[in-house]
């Protein structure tokens, strides 16, 4: 079983609307997913918004691919270098520690993620 970052195995993050690179609910990751969807976080307006202005808009639902579209509240698996984007702008959304991937601790410091903890 995957670990998350506090070292445990790794729990889901959400399935309402179901997330995750496989579409598991949980923020597992592989070679092939090139985005790291490894951060389980909590959608917030601000955050949302950062996105689409970033080119990913997560509010639209997009039913050809079963994506109902996210509001504030929804938990997804972030990519990880989104949620760093997020972080150095000021609106990073809170995380869930126990269902963020373990491979996130490669490119940030526990502490700082146990900052945003939920």
């Amino acid at each position: 079983m995957a670990r998350n970052v506090l070292g445990t195995d790794l729990i889901t993050c959400s399935t309402d609307p179901m997330t995750g690179f496989f579409r598991t609910g949980h923020c597992d990751t592989c070679g092939e997913d090139a985005g790291q969807h490894t951060v389980c976080a909590q959608m917030t307006e601000a955050f949302l918004e950062f996105s689409r202005s970033r080119g990913n808009d997560l509010t639209t639902p997009l039913p050809e691919y079963g994506f109902p579209g996210l509001e504030a509240g929804d938990f997804w698996c972030l990519c990880r270098s989104r949620w760093e984007e997020a972080h150095a702008e000021g609106v990073a959304p809170r995380i869930r520690l126990e269902a963020t991937h373990a491979s996130v601790l490669e490119y940030l410091d526990l502490d700082l993620l146990k900052s945003y903890a939920i």
